[in-house]
């Protein structure tokens, strides 16, 4: 009976401990620099705030009995874009800071070495430098804006890498760019085969009609916005419903094109 009391009673003493520690957990990727932290002193007023430091869920040998240390991540020989997970472990009351957070954090490093467009407008592009996997961002400049079109991961590591996409051309001249975080890459022009598009107001006045050069029915992108430049609606068709809008004036961004429309009264 006694031996299950003390049982009981360090069990009771290792749960109220754990109960009173914390964790700051940073995520990122290897970028060849070590990370500095301050460490203040315990809530308690005994000893310091952190007690122990995991890179990637092993126990560092950082000195942390001070008031600032540095974990020591060239220890760990990870090559240039490796993904980091750091645990700096607490005591409750106390928060430890990372003074360098940013160096640990992808970084837009790399350089395009080759980029095309094929004649099914199929974006293709070869890099260099990566380090640490960051989205490449696609961006086509339609309606006097440049307009983001979609999005590809990027691999992260050194070397290079190929990619590619499938572009969605306006008819005539288009412009495409590749960003990553804020740096952008090099614009590269091309001339699309789509057909020039055009709209109409069907006559009870309930609908969009988009039409190529024959009269066929043509797919586009297209955005409506109302006269305070919200969006009401947009997306990519050939005919649009406009019977939930408000009568008044509109105005019509599609093809390569902008309009003024009018929503009648009575329709």
């Amino acid at each position: 009976m006694k031996k299950v009391s003390l049982v009981v009673l360090f069990l009771s003493i290792f749960g109220a401990i754990q109960a009173q520690t914390g964790e700051l957990k940073i995520v990122g990727v290897y970028q060849g620099k070590n990370l500095y932290v301050q460490n203040p002193f315990a809530n308690s007023g005994v000893g310091f705030c952190v007690y122990e430091v995991r890179v990637n869920d092993q126990v560092t040998t950082d000195e942390v009995n001070s008031s600032a240390f540095e974990i020591d991540l060239l220890s760990f020989q990870l090559p240039i874009g490796a993904p980091l997970t750091i645990q700096i472990k607490h005591k409750e009351g106390c928060k430890p800071k990372v003074l360098n957070p940013e160096d640990v954090k992808p970084s837009a490093t790399c350089s395009i070495v080759t980029i095309n467009v094929d004649a099914n407008a199929k974006l293709t592009w070869k890099t260099t430098g990566e380090s640490g996997s960051l989205p490449f961002i696609i961006e086509q400049y339609r309606w006097n804006k440049w307009v983001k079109v979609g999005e590809v991961k990027g691999v992260g590591t050194a070397g290079e890498h190929n990619y590619n996409f499938n572009v969605d051309p306006h008819s005539g001249k288009n412009k495409i760019r590749i960003k990553q975080k804020d740096k952008v890459f090099q614009e590269f022009p091309f001339t699309s085969k789509v057909a020039q598009v055009n709209y109409a107001m069907a006559a009870n006045g309930k609908e969009l009609n988009f039409t190529n050069t024959t009269g066929a029915a043509a797919e586009t992108k297209y955005e409506i916005f109302d006269q305070t430049g919200n969006i009401v609606s947009s997306g990519k068709a050939s005919k649009v419903d406009i019977t939930k809008l408000k009568p008044g004036t509109y105005y019509l961004n599609y093809d390569r094109s902008n309009a003024e429309i009018i929503i009648p009264k009575k329709r």
